[in-house]
């Protein structure tokens, strides 16, 4: 069983930072792929950030150059560094990973890009 507690969201002024943390409880951390996901109001669920077990990382266009992910596995935690903040990221962030053919996600963390 995994379980995933996202943490780190609040509001933010436009060009701001916020560190987003998604701590998992469970085996198999540190072989295991990990994803940032968002959904805004009225929108679909969207890949944010992905990194590998082996660190390997990816990006969603819209976040490329702002957005960092990076992993602790004796933490089995992974982080979402987010700069350069734009109203256009306001969305509740969630942490997801799988295990064989079961996907497991967290609760959410509001993130909330305004002046």
């Amino acid at each position: 069983q995994v379980q995933l507690v996202e943490s780190g969201g609040g509001l933010v002024q436009p060009g701001g930072s916020l560190r987003l943390s998604c701590a998992a409880s469970g085996s198999g951390f540190s072989f295991s792929a990990m994803g940032w996901y968002r959904q805004a109001p009225g929108k679909q669920r969207e890949l944010v950030a992905a990194i590998t077990y082996g660190g390997s990382t990816n990006y969603t266009d819209s976040v490329k150059g702002r957005f960092t992910i990076s992993r602790v596995n004796a933490k089995k935690t992974v982080y979402l560094q987010m700069n350069s903040l734009k109203p256009e990221d306001t969305a509740v962030y969630y942490c997801n990973t799988a295990r064989g053919p079961y996907s497991y996600w967290g609760q959410g963390t509001q993130v909330t890009v305004s002046s």
